[in-house]
């Protein structure tokens, strides 16, 4: 349970020389397959079938059951091998054990498509070299990990403009290149910066967003990076702390607008919900969201966290019909897809009867940066040190390092077994990863991982409008089985889908 750093000098697994990749027969028990791939769509509990253009007309649900029972479909990722497979036996051992660990017919699994083995032989090369390890032996991995984000692009060249309570320059955004373009501080009528140099409460979402959209990982050897590690951001400071107004955000908006082309801005974030329900048609916080989308700059928005309430409001700006309403995706920390349930996230419709959430994105176990000189830091600080220290040294160090932590000061008279076990509690309880990072959740957190996905798609095609990305998320997002439409709109992101389609529409 308490993480620990995976070791370094494990053999590096090269797919091209080590992965067997063997093409299936085109026949299978006489059952010929015509056509190049077919999708499943949930929907309110029943399986549709969709054939593509060069599917047979005739096909049946149970013929494509048979496929699947054939071997024709992944049994890892559930996608449709496309004629290519890979042998299980084949791949390294330790590769091998890793993908059927992931697997949910792990005891059967003989072979995966193409595309898993790529997933898993990049997963298992970065896990080995730089993510945190568990003591149950699971691991801590990283949002570009789990939700296969395409690394050719990194949102170079974009700029993600983030509307918040407040921010801090995390190494993970100046380091080795500062890439905060610009600060502006709405509370201070002076436009003061020293706030951000401030590390305070409000401090910290607006850093862990921003981060978590735009940041290196500098201090995990950038494996905690975000999708779009080398995009530019603005930051906006919005209030001092607490509740977030409509005012706070429409004043926002209004600087982003007005300083758009000086600063290049494409993309707005805004992890913050309005006031009240609102219709757009008479919401001026909702209509300068559609002024934003006409004059080219995207903008994505949380839909909020209370799926669990009987109504389950999306307040604006999330409500506005351009803005991206992300909803909240629980993945558990796993590349196995057959694990994906959905976060207590809103959902509408709106009062104005429009979907909402349009998809879903990782929103738990979301690994985000603590914020540094803080208490919690140092407890932060205090608890990996603990975790890797010898038994013997315990005591000792949690002597010197007296007034972090109550709790272990308290205990520092127990014996050696029980003091591991309340480091072992204390670091599950506070979510902490190491001394630099800890997992978050909240769809405030979903949202800028959508942005980042967004800055990848400007940087394959800057042509593209904000309407076009939208209809890129959507097509591309594959829904979650038995999960309300209603709930997750068109599913969960799929960021190297949406990356491919917008290569295909610049050509």
């Amino acid at each position: 349970m308490v993480p620990t750093k995976g070791t370094k000098d494990t053999k590096v697994i090269s797919l091209a020389s080590e992965l067997s990749v063997r093409e299936r027969p085109t026949n299978l028990n006489n059952l010929r397959l015509t056509f190049l791939f077919s999708v499943f769509r949930a929907f309110r509990g029943k399986l549709f079938f969709v054939p593509t253009q060069e599917s047979s007309s005739s096909q049946t649900i149970e013929e494509t059951a048979a496929q699947v029972a054939l071997g024709d479909v992944c049994h890892v990722c559930g996608r449709w091998t496309r004629g290519e497979s890979v042998a299980l036996d084949q791949l390294p051992d330790e590769l091998a054990q890793l993908i059927r660990a992931n697997a949910p017919t792990a005891r059967d699994l003989t072979e995966v498509c193409g595309r898993c083995a790529r997933l898993f032989a990049r997963a298992k090369d970065q896990i080995i070299a730089d993510a945190a390890l568990n003591k149950d032996g699971s691991h801590v991995l990283s949002t570009p990990l789990r939700l296969d984000a395409d690394e050719r692009f990194t949102g170079k060249g974009v700029t993600i403009a983030f509307l918040d309570s407040g921010f801090y320059p995390h190494v993970d955004l100046t380091s080795p290149v500062n890439r905060i373009v610009a600060y502006h501080n709405l509370t201070d009528a002076d436009g003061d910066v020293s706030s951000l140099l401030q590390p305070d409460v409000a401090s910290w979402h607006g850093m862990m967003t921003s981060v978590v959209a735009a940041g290196n990982g500098s201090l995990s050897n950038g494996f905690y990076r975000g999708i779009a590690p080398d995009a530019n951001v603005v930051l906006v400071k919005l209030a001092k702390t607490g509740r977030i107004s409509d005012q706070n955000i429409f004043d926002g908006l209004t600087w982003v607008l007005e300083n758009r082309e000086r600063f290049d801005i494409r993309i707005i974030n805004i992890s913050a919900g309005g006031d009240a329900v609102a219709s757009y048609l008479h919401d001026p916080l909702s209509q300068l969201v559609e002024e934003c989308s006409r004059l080219g700059i995207t903008v994505v928005c949380a839909v909020g966290n209370a799926g669990h309430l009987n109504e389950h409001p999306v307040f604006p700006p999330a409500s506005a019909p351009s803005a991206i309403s992300v909803g909240g995706l629980d993945d558990q920390n796993s590349l196995n897809r057959a694990k994906r349930g959905m976060y207590r996230s809103s959902y509408g419709p709106t009062v104005d009867g429009l979907q909402k959430p349009e998809i879903i994105a990782s929103s738990i176990w979301v690994p985000a940066p603590i914020l540094p000189g803080t208490p919690t830091a140092q407890q932060a600080d205090l608890l990996a040190k603990l975790d890797s220290s010898d038994d013997a040294a315990l005591h000792e160090i949690i002597r010197q390092n007296s007034g972090i932590d109550p709790e272990l000061d308290a205990a520092n008279d127990r014996p050696i077994h029980s003091i591991r076990q309340i480091i072992a509690l204390k670091i599950r309880r506070e979510n902490v990863i190491n001394k630099n990072y800890k997992y978050v959740d909240g769809t405030s957190f979903s949202a800028p991982i959508v942005s980042s996905i967004c800055a990848q798609i400007l940087e394959a095609n800057p042509s593209l409008s904000p309407s076009e990305i939208k209809r890129i998320l959507i097509d591309t997002a594959e829904r979650l089985p038995s999960y309300q439409i209603d709930r997750q709109g068109w599913g969960v992101v799929d960021p190297r889908a949406a990356v491919e389609l917008a290569l295909r529409k610049a050509d």
